[in-house]
């Protein structure tokens, strides 16, 4: 089953990931990942969805979560990461290799450890394999119509 990001939610505050189920008058509400305990998160409280949350990069653009999981996947063959109870200058030395591009200046631990921590809880749900943006999608789809239509323009020309 793919999961997409945009339906899995970091709640400030509270340790863990959780999936969103619906909006309700005075918050949104949720389930725990680990557990499966639903719960009312009132709309005071910031919810992050994960397809929303960037790394910052060197290069001045900003990588999503996405590509940094699927970095962390690649690396570790779709294993567990190394614990982000680590010591800080493993942490980060794992981080910087594993995601080169990333601005060492402003990433900080803490930082680190929660997204390594949130890709043990994925990967220990079996929550990996992501759903493709819808965006992406259409790229994908409008790049290969336009490889097709100049094909079909190269062979008429002929």
């Amino acid at each position: 089953m793919q999961t997409d990001l945009q339906k899995i939610v970091s709640i400030s505050g509270q340790p863990g990931l959780f999936k969103y189920l619906s909006q309700a008058r005075h918050g949104t509400i949720v389930e725990s990942i680990k557990d499966g305990k639903r719960t009312c998160v009132p709309a005071s409280v910031k919810v992050s969805s994960m397809a929303e949350i960037t790394v910052y990069a060197s290069s001045g653009d900003d990588l999503p979560l996405k590509e940094v999981f699927t970095k962390i996947r690649e690396r570790n063959g779709g294993e567990k990461a190394i614990s982000h109870k680590s010591p800080v200058e493993e942490l980060m030395a794992y981080f910087e290799e594993t995601v080169p591009e990333c601005n060492k200046e402003k990433i900080y631990p803490h930082h680190v450890k929660k997204i390594i921590a949130w890709y043990n809880i994925l990967q220990e749900n079996q929550m990996l394999d992501f759903v493709e943006d819808k965006k992406e999608e259409q790229e994908e789809a409008r790049d290969g119509d336009e490889s097709e239509n100049s094909s079909s323009n190269d062979l008429q020309q002929s």
